[in-house]
């Protein structure tokens, strides 16, 4: 059927999370695509803001993360890094650290356009160089003047305890 004269057309509805969804109507049927398209009403995941608390529900992660529930449960198979604890009637119980995570998964694979194994590998990745290294203490800078008294006073302390042994 011609739409004033055109063989096919095109409707693109918009919602509020800037999943765009657009007809066409041709002759053979109807088809129906999604695809996320960023708009300004749209939240990035540096727009989140984690309230302080010790658990989550899934639901309130969806919400807060903007991802139905299934997606975050289909992420726990899917990332290591992903583990909520259950309560004891069965819910998951998401901490802080797995919101952060599942914000870091979101941003990987939604705004960095990662797949999910090059995410995966990414966040191997980045735990391989992250907790291997360790910050130094920030230890003061005296000159050898002042610790010269400080050495000697700990000698005096040594004498003293390793004499009454």
């Amino acid at each position: 059927m011609d739409f004033w004269g055109c063989s096919e057309r095109t409707v693109v509805l918009e919602t509020q999370q800037g999943v765009v969804l657009s007809r066409m109507a041709t002759g053979s049927g109807t088809r129906i695509s999604p695809r996320i398209r960023p708009t300004s009403k749209t939240r990035t995941t540096a727009d989140v803001v984690i309230p302080e608390k010790l658990y989550f529900r899934i639901g309130e992660v969806a919400e807060l993360c903007r991802l139905p529930a299934y997606v975050l449960r289909f992420w726990e198979t899917e990332f290591p890094q992903l583990k909520p604890v259950k309560s004891s009637t069965g819910q998951r119980m998401y901490r802080h650290k797995d919101v952060e995570s599942v914000l870091h998964i979101k941003k990987l694979l939604y705004e960095e356009g990662f797949t999910i194994a090059g995410a995966r590998q990414q966040l191997r990745a980045e735990n391989k160089g992250g907790d291997k290294k360790q910050n130094p203490l920030p230890f003061p800078e005296r000159p050898a003047s002042q610790l010269k008294p400080i050495r000697e006073g700990l000698r005096e302390i040594l004498g003293i305890v390793t004499a009454r042994h």
